[in-house]
């Protein structure tokens, strides 16, 4: 996430944070710190995992105070271990513990959806199937979320409603059939626009090819199914496995052979990677 993105997407987004948390002033701070000193804290990683989120983190600080430093010893991606000394924060007093809160939030929330996703993509490597993310994600959330999710080895599915189309049962429900859901989809939507059917059977499957689907998703049919249905699909349409997809349970869709698993729990099951800000003094 780069300082563009940063500042057009993510500003926003974590000076809402700040407010929350901040509605007219530390109170505790002021208490015991009614006046600047320059001081350091520093971030120390409580458990193994894979950071995410570095920069939102700086940025939590850097909105409450521009002249506050970060140094990092780790950068988005590393593997990182218990004990181990991530950066130091560097500023007004004030600011390290009026942010901290925030800027832990950020962190910690992101490096646990980092960490659980390198772990099932870990499982996937060499198949040939990538792993995707969801719209299930935390509200004023998602653009943080993804990223994390790309940090850790996955890739994003479509970011937002306008970004793709996707027929699910209610979609199809509502056009009467998957072909009209198909036909009217094809007919309303740019040209440029893959169309993706969310299907629970193969005679759906089968009536979803017919209607000229780009991506076929494959929700919660079993396996023996979803192989009949990444042959029939081959040079056709491109597959999707969706449907309660996490951890403990992947290992029984690694040799499928679809082209994408998604699952939500990348966003919305992750725990978080324990993280702290310690050792704060004046300098």
């Amino acid at each position: 996430m780069n300082n563009i993105s940063m500042k057009v997407n993510a500003d926003e987004l974590i000076l809402s944070a700040l407010k929350e948390d901040i509605t007219s002033e530390d109170i505790t701070t002021c208490s015991v710190m009614p006046c600047y000193c320059a001081g350091e804290v520093e971030l120390i990683c409580k458990q193994d995992g894979v950071v995410a989120g570095l920069d939102v983190f700086k940025r939590v600080f850097e909105l409450l105070d521009a002249d506050t430093q970060v140094e990092f010893f780790c950068k988005d991606g590393d593997k990182v271990q218990n004990g181990q000394k991530l950066a130091v924060v560097k500023g007004d007093i004030r600011v390290l513990l009026s942010g901290e809160r925030t800027a832990l939030n950020y962190l910690q929330r992101m490096s646990g959806i980092a960490t659980y996703t390198r772990n099932i993509a870990d499982m996937l490597e060499g198949t040939g199937t990538k792993l995707l993310d969801t719209r299930k994600t935390t509200p004023n959330m998602r653009v943080f979320e993804k990223y994390a999710v790309k940090v850790g080895g996955g890739y994003n599915h479509r970011y937002n409603l306008s970004d793709g189309i996707l027929l699910k049962d209610n979609h199809i429900g509502a056009a009467g059939s998957v072909k009209k859901a198909v036909e009217m989809a094809k007919e309303y939507a740019p040209f440029v626009r893959k169309i993706e059917v969310e299907v629970e059977n193969l005679e759906m499957l089968k009536e979803a090819l017919q209607a000229g689907a780009d991506i076929i998703m494959l929700d919660n049919m079993s396996p023996e199914d979803m192989r009949e249905a990444v042959a029939l699909c081959k040079g056709k349409a491109e597959t999707e496995c969706s449907g309660n997809v996490t951890r403990e349970n992947i290992a029984r869709l690694v040799d499928i052979g679809v082209d994408y698993i998604s699952s939500g729990a990348l966003t919305h099951s992750s725990p978080i990677l324990d993280l702290s800000l310690k050792n704060l003094h004046a300098v």
